[in-house]
């Protein structure tokens, strides 16, 4: 009777993931951004159950958007690759780091918190400004080809790793930014496909990692994609016929106050 209790399904957390998914599938991004501090404000959720939950969230859906933007042919498996190699030693060594401490060590929830808090503002900073550094970046190096050295891809994506594996945020609006800079000529499309299909084995490593540490609530995680699934094919359908100027702003607005939030709470 326990078990079934443990396994039922939880409206509320259905409904959460139903509101993300459609962010999610409206705008590209949002999903660590919004899930993670939504699990720790709104339900009181512990930081390190909320980030190991969130990042096998995260691997699942992201799943999904890098079959069709695989079948669509918008993804740079080169960047990809060069992500990985600098996200997956980040990665263990954060979770390693996490094992050392502990995660429910007060000192590390304090760091939990702090890093979620500033990666959201920056991802806010980000979304708002999007347009404006792609403007810059093009500017900036207007004769600047497909390429960009390796070695800094490598370190974006090292950074990117320690940075979800400790907050679940970064994978997606601070990836995507970081590369528009990198490749300035590359279509944004595949910009965005190279990011989510690095972002699927990213969180799924770290979140087989937050679950070894015992900081994945499975029951949490099976309502959150009830509600995900059907809102991220909601919202890819909507994101047609809404505005990309009325959208971002929106969202980023939110990611600056929830960071804000996190920080003076």
């Amino acid at each position: 009777m326990m078990l079934i209790e443990n396994l039922a399904i939880q409206p509320g957390y259905a409904l959460s993931g139903l509101l993300v998914g459609l962010l999610v599938g409206m705008t590209g991004v949002g999903g660590g951004s919004l899930m993670t501090p939504l699990l720790v404000l709104v339900f009181g959720m512990h930081p390190s159950v909320a980030v190991g939950t969130d990042l096998l969230f995260a691997s699942v859906t992201k799943a999904a958007g890098t079959s069709i933007h695989s079948a669509g042919k918008t993804i740079n498996w080169t960047i990809v690759a060069r992500l990985a190699t600098g996200s997956v030693p980040a990665t263990i060594l954060t979770l390693l780091a996490l094992a050392h401490f502990g995660a429910a060590n007060k000192t590390v929830t304090h760091l939990i918190s702090l890093t979620l808090g500033i990666a959201l503002l920056l991802s806010a900073i980000s979304l708002l400004l999007k347009d404006w550094i792609i403007a810059r970046a093009s500017k900036r190096w207007p004769e600047s080809g497909r390429e960009s050295p390796a070695w800094r891809t490598i370190l974006v994506g090292f950074l990117v790793g320690a940075l979800v594996s400790l907050s679940s945020v970064g994978a997606g609006a601070l990836g995507t930014i970081a590369l528009i800079y990198l490749y300035p000529r590359l279509p944004l499309v595949r910009i965005i496909g190279s990011d989510i299909a690095h972002a699927v084995p990213l969180t799924l490593l770290a979140g087989l990692g937050h679950w070894y540490l015992g900081t994945v609530d499975f029951a949490l995680l099976g309502s959150l994609l009830l509600g995900s699934i059907p809102g991220i094919i909601t919202g890819s359908y909507a994101a047609r016929y809404t505005p990309d100027a009325v959208m971002k702003p929106c969202l980023g607005l939110i990611l600056a106050f929830t960071g804000i939030k996190l920080l003076v709470r």
